[in-house]
């Protein structure tokens, strides 16, 4: 599955579709955000804080380290943390439609659908996080019908640039 996954041109077609439908979750969630223009996530951490995951059937924290992350550096930085939270869904929205970084884009959409699974929001994160997997695996297929067809050719431009200067040996 895995060599179907990274080196396929089925796969290429079936991950492509998968992206951009992931990247429109991601990018319709964003906009609405940044247009609305008064999105605040303070309201969200502070509930998530109060209201925690529970372990099944007890008092007890599911995640504690979670907890203390919102209540000492997420609510605090609630603006900053909106900002990231509506801008890192537009950008990973679209650097997924069309195919730019994609294992970055999906790695950082997988890091925000963990976080609003382990606040407890359930909503459409697993999905988004199960629609992920595929991409992160895949290694460059995902990507290979976009733009991420071309940034290995950048890559080693780049890295052709960034060769160190050859000194010169004086005659002794």
């Amino acid at each position: 599955m895995l060599q179907f996954l990274q080196s396929s041109k089925l796969a290429q077609v079936a991950l492509t579709v998968l992206r951009i439908a992931l990247g429109w979750m991601w990018f319709s969630s964003g906009i609405g955000k940044v247009m609305g223009g008064e999105f605040n996530a303070g309201g969200f951490l502070q509930a998530a804080a109060a209201n925690p995951v529970l372990k099944g059937g007890t008092e007890e924290v599911a995640y504690p380290l979670y907890v203390a992350f919102l209540e000492n550096v997420a609510i605090p930085y609630a603006d900053l943390f909106s900002f990231m939270v509506m801008w890192g869904e537009v950008f990973v929205g679209i650097a997924l439609i069309i195919g730019l970084f994609t294992k970055t884009a999906g790695f950082f959409g997988g890091v925000m659908n963990t976080s609003f699974l382990l606040a407890g929001t359930v909503s459409t994160n697993p999905l988004m996080l199960l629609m992920t997997i595929p991409l992160l695996v895949s290694k460059h297929n995902a990507g290979r019908l976009g733009v991420d067809r071309f940034t290995p050719a950048i890559e080693e431009k780049v890295k052709n640039k960034k060769r160190p200067l050859k000194t010169i040996e004086k005659p002794a």
